[in-house]
C-alpha cells in the first residue's frame, strides 16, 4: 500500500507511527466478544503465562497487561468467571479482586516509578466498555507530560517497550506467597 509520500511505514514529514495491529480490535466493534467461548479473558487462563501476557493467576481472579495499552504497563485485572458486572462478583472475589487492583500498583511502582493511576472499569456497552461480557478492571500507571498530543490530535500513543518486556517486568516483581500464605520478596527484591 502507497500513498503519495511513500511506502506505508517509510518515515517521513510527519513523523507517522504505525500500529496497524490495533486494526483487528477497532474493526470488530464492542460487540465483538459476546461470549464465554470467544472472550478473552476467559481464554487467556488456558493459555501459558507468556502467550495470554498474564502477570499474576489468583484464585478466583487474574492480573493480565493490556494487549492495546494506554501507557506502558496497563494491567488488567479479571475475575476467572465471565460475568459483566462489579455487582455480579462474590464477596471472595471481590476482595481478591481489590487486594490485586493494590498489589498491582504497588508492583508498578517498585519497576515504574509512575507518580499516578488511573483506575476504572467501564461497565456495559454504553458505559464504555469494549469487551462488555467479561469484567475487569483497569490499572493505568500515570507519568507527568504522558498525555501529550498525540492521543487527543492524532490518536496515536507511543509505547517504549514490548508486551513481553513489561509483563516479565511485572510477572518477576510481584509478590509469591509462601506455605504460611503471606506475601514474600520477589525475584527483583532480591537483586
Amino acid at each position: 500500500m502507497t500513498d503519495d509520500f511513500a511506502l506505508a511505514g517509510v518515515p517521513d514529514a510527519f513523523q507517522r507511527l504505525w500500529t496497524p495491529h490495533r486494526m483487528a480490535y477497532i474493526k470488530g466493534g464492542q460487540n465483538q466478544f459476546k461470549n464465554v467461548d470467544d472472550c478473552p479473558f476467559c481464554v487467556a487462563p488456558d493459555r501459558n503465562d507468556d502467550d495470554s501476557l498474564i502477570v499474576h493467576r489468583g484464585r478466583t481472579s487474574y492480573v493480565v497487561l493490556n494487549l492495546f495499552p494506554y501507557n506502558p504497563g496497563h494491567l488488567l485485572v479479571c475475575p476467572y468467571r465471565h460475568i459483566p458486572d462489579y455487582t455480579d462478583l462474590t464477596v471472595a472475589e471481590t476482595a481478591e479482586f481489590a487486594e490485586l487492583t493494590q498489589t498491582a500498583m504497588r508492583v508498578l511502582r517498585k519497576v515504574a516509578n509512575p507518580t499516578g493511576f488511573n483506575l476504572g472499569m467501564n461497565q456495559g456497552v454504553t458505559g464504555g466498555a469494549g469487551i462488555a461480557g467479561h469484567l475487569h478492571q483497569h490499572v493505568v500507571p500515570r507519568w507527568g507530560g504522558d498525555g501529550n498530543f498525540f492521543p487527543i490530535i492524532a490518536q496515536t500513543k507511543a509505547i517504549t517497550q514490548t508486551l513481553g518486556e513489561v509483563r516479565q517486568q511485572v510477572a518477576d516483581a510481584w509478590p509469591q506467597e509462601n506455605g504460611a500464605g503471606q506475601a514474600t520478596v520477589g525475584a527483583t527484591d532480591a537483586q
